[in-house]
């Protein structure tokens, strides 16, 4: 089952992505690019989500909708 998951990206000054969620407590992700970092991100929120389930907490993500915005990030 997919879930939507909101993460927050930030270029810290050494020139590397940051990645954090205030909805999935743990996830930290570093990577070169963007999308090295999603990738990342997204796996790290894997490992979490089934360590989670392994502990019986609860399921609080919401599924994801029919719709929904996502910003599409294109390079030059």
């Amino acid at each position: 089952m997919e879930r939507l998951i909101n993460i927050h990206i930030e270029k810290l000054p050494e020139g590397v992505y940051l990645a954090t969620s205030d909805e999935l407590q743990g996830l930290v992700a570093q990577g070169r690019t963007v999308a090295e970092t999603l990738e990342i991100a997204r796996d790290v929120a894997r490992k979490l989500i089934e360590a989670q389930s392994l502990n019986q907490e609860s399921d609080y993500f919401h599924p994801i909708a029919e719709q929904f915005n996502y910003p599409l990030v294109v390079s030059q």
